[in-house]
């Protein structure tokens, strides 16, 4: 199991700064091949006396590039020390909060949900056509109808077709004669081979997709399909507050997950993890990249080791134990706003297990989401908005908006 426990600041500043000591230093050693370097001293002040307690603007300075995926093997022996971080996180995020067997994954830090959903698209694209014969137009990812726009643009680039399945309205649950249809659709179509995607709370709703309603109408059509878990709202809260789902690697149909650290763990924008089983790396290997130590395995290529760091950092700095009391304080205060809207008689939606409450547009206005920067569903005819319960989202900041939905109400 990866060592994921509570560290104090001295630890962690250690850790990362041993770790940037065994990178490349371009000031002390001579390496004429590489296209690169640290910031650029002229505009980046490299001296400054708080950089000795400041590990993650110092990563930052330093400038390691990540490029390849770390949990492979070999990757560019320049960056050796923080690329180790990065291989340590994923192996928390896969086994300490995904529930993977030891070792028994791989997976690299990406530059947000949006590529990691990407980067699982392409693998099993590319594993359908390579290992049985399909070809793009054969190809379909299937995902609930509240999925992320992630997966129309990876249809797009990627080439293949894509199918949303309708939800039922009220609570945002697959409607499974709806799932049987598009398969066989799909099917009349030519499409031989399926990427499920199942989502671990929807961006809009906070929903959570039963991925077995996918395997089984898919398994029942006898059809190929790879199932991927986007996660990348729900990865780093839903585990904790429903620690018993079938979203993660205990079950046998979940092959991949996306992550994305800079929503709930609060790292820098452009942090998304990707985790998937062993053995289907190799499905996105990019063999022209001969150039770099250990070849590149990911769909961004060159990428900040620095933003690694940070989720390292932050998820160190709480702990296991620390992080599952943060979601529970999250839940207490989204408890209470949902005992307010029950009062108030707002129709809304909210998943048990997720920080979002949707409430039906028509008990508020235009004017109360621009004021509590409320986000619709959709810009120009919002039919839902919604409240995202985050630590800077306390019970004082939800009082004002319950007050002026019951004003609205008295109307």
């Amino acid at each position: 199991m990866a060592d994921w426990k509570k560290r104090s600041k001295t630890e962690i500043n250690k850790r990362v700064f041993d770790a940037l000591n065994k990178n490349v230093d371009f000031d002390e050693v001579n390496p004429l091949g590489i296209p690169g370097s640290h910031l650029d001293s002229k505009v980046f002040y490299q001296d400054a006396p708080f950089l000795a307690d400041a590990p993650f603007l110092s990563t930052l300075i330093h400038n390691p590039n990540h490029i390849g995926c770390h949990t492979l093997g070999k990757s560019e022996s320049f960056f050796e020390g923080t690329q180790a971080i990065e291989r340590e996180l994923i192996g928390v995020c896969a086994e300490n909060i995904l529930n993977a067997p030891v070792g028994s994954c791989d997976g690299y830090v990406a530059s947000g949900g949006t590529e990691a959903n990407m980067q699982a698209i392409w693998i099993y694209r590319n594993y359908f056509m390579r290992e049985h014969g399909a070809k793009p137009n054969e190809i379909c990812i299937i995902c609930s109808r509240d999925f992320h726009y992630s997966m129309s643009k990876a249809a797009d680039v990627l080439g293949i077709r894509m199918v949303g399945v309708a939800v039922n309205d009220a609570d945002r649950t697959l409607i499974k004669d709806d799932l049987k249809d598009a398969i066989a659709r799909e099917k009349k179509e030519g499409v031989t081979c399926f990427i499920a995607v199942a989502t671990m709370m929807t961006t809009m709703f906070g929903s959570v997709d039963n991925p077995m309603d996918y395997a089984d109408a898919l398994n029942a059509a006898n059809v190929r399909f790879k199932l991927h878990v986007d996660g990348a709202y729900g990865g780093f809260i839903y585990p904790f507050t429903n620690p018993d789902n079938n979203l993660d690697f205990r079950n046998e149909v979940v092959n991949s997950v996306t992550l994305d650290a800079h929503k709930m763990v609060q790292a820098p924008y452009g942090t998304g993890i990707f985790v998937i089983r062993k053995g289907w790396m190799k499905y996105a290997n990019t063999k022209d990249a001969s150039y770099v130590e250990g070849e590149d395995y990911t769909l961004i290529g060159s990428r900040s080791g620095a933003n690694a760091i940070a989720v390292w950092m932050i998820l160190m700095t709480y702990g296991p134990f620390g992080w599952d009391e943060k979601m529970s304080i999250l839940m207490k205060r989204t408890d209470r706003l949902v005992k307010q809207f029950k009062k108030l008689g707002v129709e809304f939606y909210r998943n048990q297990h997720a920080n979002i409450v949707t409430f039906r547009a028509g008990f508020g206005s235009p004017a109360l989401a621009k004021k509590y920067g409320l986000v619709p569903d959709n810009h120009h005819a919002p039919a839902w908005y919604k409240v995202v319960v985050m630590e800077h989202v306390t019970i004082e900041r939800l009082i004002p908006l319950v007050e002026d939905l019951k004003m609205i109400g008295e109307r």
